[in-house]
């Protein structure tokens, strides 16, 4: 018995401190390094501690397997808990050779700030709209595109840091 609570405490330490790195090292890239500190506290601490727990006991490889496991599930559950608080901001640059007009009309009117530039590409003239949005309206954002624009080229970029623009106080449904 007291073998299965040794593995289950290194299995769910290890999915713990695993999940806390991965939205640390988020939090950094986003310039958030008070948080990120605290959040590595912490991590730091059940890491010890699992790892106490594996090397006390050596004699069974299984603490080992079980440790390796809960790291790799550490880090799906890490990505997983980052996705769904979706923090920052991302710009979008779409790329429409056709719909631009319409296409740029539909995100305003969802509340999305949109700039638009004129680019030349191999076919000719092509519309380049650039927005500036928060993490979590991308996904709106994307079916919005995908919609009005199914032959639009998107790319996504993190954004560290946003000074000025707009940003409405919510986006309308």
């Amino acid at each position: 018995m007291a073998f299965m609570l040794s593995g289950l405490f290194i299995f769910l330490a290890r999915v713990a401190d695993m999940s806390m790195a991965t939205f640390r090292i988020l939090m950094l890239m986003r310039g958030r390094s008070v948080i990120a500190s605290l959040i590595g506290f912490m991590e730091s601490l059940l890491y010890i501690l699992a790892l106490g727990q594996v090397l006390k006991h050596l004699d069974s490889p299984i603490n080992m397997v079980i440790f390796a496991a809960g790291f790799a599930v550490g880090n799906f559950v890490g990505s997983r808990i980052e996705e769904s608080i979706a923090l920052g901001y991302v710009n979008a640059q779409i790329i429409s050779v056709s719909c631009h007009d319409t296409l740029q009309e539909t995100l305003r009117e969802a509340g999305f700030g949109v700039t638009t530039v004129e680019g030349h590409g191999k076919d000719g003239v092509h519309h380049i709209l650039h927005i500036m949005l928060k993490r979590r309206d991308l996904h709106k954002m994307m079916q919005m595109v995908g919609a009005r624009d199914q032959k639009a080229f998107v790319s996504i970029f993190d954004t560290r840091q946003i000074f000025g623009g707009f940003f409405p106080a919510h986006k309308s449904k």
